[in-house]
């Protein structure tokens, strides 16, 4: 089935409290590639294997956490499409054009905020800067890879009050599918809700939580369990806060391990998960089972990972 409407992930905004320690971090651990540098002093930077100019933005800030998450989307058609469709739900606030070139070699994005409180945006066109490989019976890495060296920003997990609204929002407006939920008490009350709009365990995720606009953490893709346990190495070597982990979930099925960026922003690296294709069903779990979805191994709930959010 060919991917439409919504393609992926495109970008994350970050706000960070010294933009040089942050730099360093994501530049020399987490390993991504720095692009460019704006006039609103904002610093870009991709993972090695992304062909679009960036996927991670840093603002220097008063306060850490996230401004905006950004979606690509097939064509500038689909883009005013669901435009006109969010425009029309009702679930959106805040709605507005920015116009293209305000974020670096991007097109023009449709900003809105959720039933969460976050900024989201939907964007068409980013410049192609490719993988420092030809396209062209190319190598299966390029040279001089340094940190941990993921191959793309995968998804953010994303806290909030009106986790119904966001998740409407997201399945009957963008056409994204519920790959996996967990459910509480008797009633089954929703309380978090795994997203994909593609063939991925999830895109994007949303907690039930009593403030709005919070930020969890914000993934990169790994290529397997061995290069998880290199990213621990690294975290130590360079004395990087470490949250849990390695690790692996229950729900998505990610091997991961959770650190944080110098201004309490938690990333995440992680391999593993599986195919959801668009017949998969919804995997359900009940909060009883928490411990366990969460962290597979040890089965038990960790207050820190829970409740820390920026």
């Amino acid at each position: 089935m060919a991917l439409t409407g919504v393609l992926r992930p495109g970008h994350v905004q970050l706000r960070v409290l010294d933009l040089a320690a942050a730099v360093k971090h994501y530049s020399q651990v987490l390993g991504l590639w720095e692009t460019a540098r704006d006039p609103q002093g904002r610093v870009y930077f991709k993972a090695w294997d992304e062909h679009d100019h960036h996927s991670v933005v840093l603002r220097e800030a008063e306060a850490a956490g996230m401004d905006f998450m950004g979606f690509r989307v097939d064509s500038t058609a689909t883009l005013k499409k669901l435009a006109d469709n969010v425009k029309a739900s009702g679930l959106a606030t805040e709605m507005q054009w920015v116009e293209a070139g305000e974020m670096l070699k991007t097109g023009e994005r449709f900003r809105f905020t959720t039933p969460t409180g976050h900024v989201i945006e939907l964007y068409a066109e980013k410049e192609k800067v490719g993988n420092m490989m030809p396209l062209e019976n190319p190598e299966v890495y390029p040279e001089n890879l340094k940190g941990m060296s993921p191959t793309r920003f995968d998804h953010c997990l994303l806290y909030g009050d009106d986790l119904d609204g966001t998740v409407k929002l997201f399945t009957e407006v963008l056409g994204f599918k519920l790959a996996e939920q967990v459910v509480a008490g008797p009633d089954r009350l929703q309380i978090a809700a795994f997203l994909t709009c593609s063939n991925k365990p999830h895109d994007v995720a949303f907690i039930r939580h009593p403030e709005k606009n919070k930020f969890h953490h914000a993934s990169f893709i790994l290529d397997n369990w061995g290069e998880v346990l290199k990213a621990a190495d690294i975290i130590t070597r360079h004395r990087v806060s470490l949250d849990i982990g390695p690790t692996r979930h229950g729900i998505t099925r990610g091997e991961t391990i959770y650190f944080f960026d110098p201004s309490g922003n938690r990333n995440e690296v992680f391999s593993g998960g599986y195919i959801a294709y668009p017949d998969r069903p919804t995997l359900t779990w009940t909060d009883d089972e928490l411990g366990r979805a969460i962290f597979y191994h040890d089965r038990k709930l960790n207050e820190a990972f829970l409740s820390v959010v920026t």
